[in-house]
């Protein structure tokens, strides 16, 4: 029995490893997976609503659009994965995710808890993160241009080694999130602030010479 008949035809995996899968539009709807491993599987536009994901891992798959609709995520893994336009806020509580490598653009990310979650080395840009609790998160050398925080918990979230970053206090609770200089200095801009020595020239040396 091939792959897809298996993921067509049974209901529950435990240990299983699928690759080279070019199943776009796939219906995964209800299915279990336990320590399940996919592999460099072509899975856009999948249907995962409902299904139950624990202790898996995805490594060089394309999942963008998939649909995730009440699906339980426990201990799930991507690795270098496309996730393009996904909308994680369909997850069933209490999920655990990690990201590293990815490709998050467009995601979206609402009214989730995701407490120190790794989501790094991913380009995150133009994703959305509404009402989620990130406290402790780690983006570490994540890229972040038009990535948006509104209503979000970032205390004590790792913002520091992240590119393109900007967070709005007045929109967040952002108290200990940790930014870079740079990060700093685009939330001052934005906020119509000139920094003195970036954006005009420092005269005060030379009135004092």
């Amino acid at each position: 029995m091939t792959a897809h008949e298996r993921l067509s035809a049974e209901a529950y995996f435990e240990n299983d490893t699928f690759s080279a899968l070019e199943l776009a539009g796939l219906d995964l709807s209800r299915k279990e997976f336990q320590g399940c491993t996919f592999r460099h599987a072509k899975l856009p536009d999948s249907r995962w609503t409902g299904a139950v994901l624990e202790d898996c891992t995805f490594e060089l798959c394309d999942l963008s659009n998939g649909v995730l609709k009440g699906t339980a995520a426990r201990d799930v893994r991507f690795s270098e994965c496309k996730l393009v336009g996904v909308d994680w806020s369909g997850l069933a509580p209490g999920a655990r995710v990690e990201f590293d490598g990815c490709d998050l653009r467009y995601a979206s990310f609402a009214a989730m808890h995701l407490r120190k979650t790794r989501l790094v080395r991913c380009n995150l840009a133009e994703a959305t993160f509404a009402d989620v609790d990130l406290t402790e998160s780690d983006f570490e050398d994540s890229d972040l241009p038009g990535c948006s925080f509104r209503d979000c918990v970032l205390r004590g979230a790792d913002l520091s080694r992240a590119r393109g970053v900007l967070v709005d206090p007045a929109k967040n609770r952002a108290r200990g999130v940790r930014v870079s200089i740079e990060a700093a200095v685009l939330l001052a801009r934005s906020a119509g602030m000139v920094v003195s020595g970036l954006d005009e020239p420092d005269t005060r040396s030379k009135r004092r010479s």
